[in-house]
């Protein structure tokens, strides 16, 4: 089942933050075009990207609110991408629960206006001693809030 995304990082918007990525020569399919599995490979590269840019994580990423699964992650895909060279991924909160995050995302040319494929996807933090859900600190929720989150409700 599909899960249809509010989209506030549509093209034409600057809604979110849109981080650069690359697909390379090994990321293509024998037909040229990127292999359906690398699309979420480049997502979850582009929020890797994000929050340790932020200082989420640590030095290995997986520190603090760094150490979350992924619950579920939906995808559409829209326009093949065609070859090796940049693009970005388009991100965005729309929910932040007590111990977990959904978020939508656009893959895209590099300037944002076309969209290659789109979805959501969430994650849990865990407690990494007893591998349990915990919530999310403070400061992740300040970051959150910057691309996306409303302040109440959060």
């Amino acid at each position: 089942m599909t899960v249809a995304h509010p989209d506030p990082g549509a093209p034409g918007t600057d809604a979110g933050v849109l981080i650069p990525v690359v697909v390379h020569f090994d990321d293509l399919d024998p037909m040229g075009l990127l292999h359906n599995g690398r699309y979420q490979v480049l997502v979850e590269r582009a929020w890797g990207a994000f929050w340790r840019g932020r200082g989420v994580g640590g030095s290995t990423g997986l520190e603090g609110d760094g150490f979350n699964v992924a619950k579920s992650f939906d995808i559409t895909y829209d326009l093949p991408v065609s070859g090796v060279g940049d693009y970005a991924v388009r991100l965005w909160m729309e929910r932040m629960g007590a111990t977990s995050a959904t978020a939508g995302y656009r893959v895209c040319s590099a300037d944002g206006k076309t969209t290659h494929a789109h979805g959501g996807r969430t994650v849990v933090r865990l407690d990494r001693a007893t591998l349990t859900p915990t919530p999310w600190s403070e400061r992740t929720r300040e970051i959150a809030r910057t691309i996306g989150l409303p302040r109440e409700g959060v």
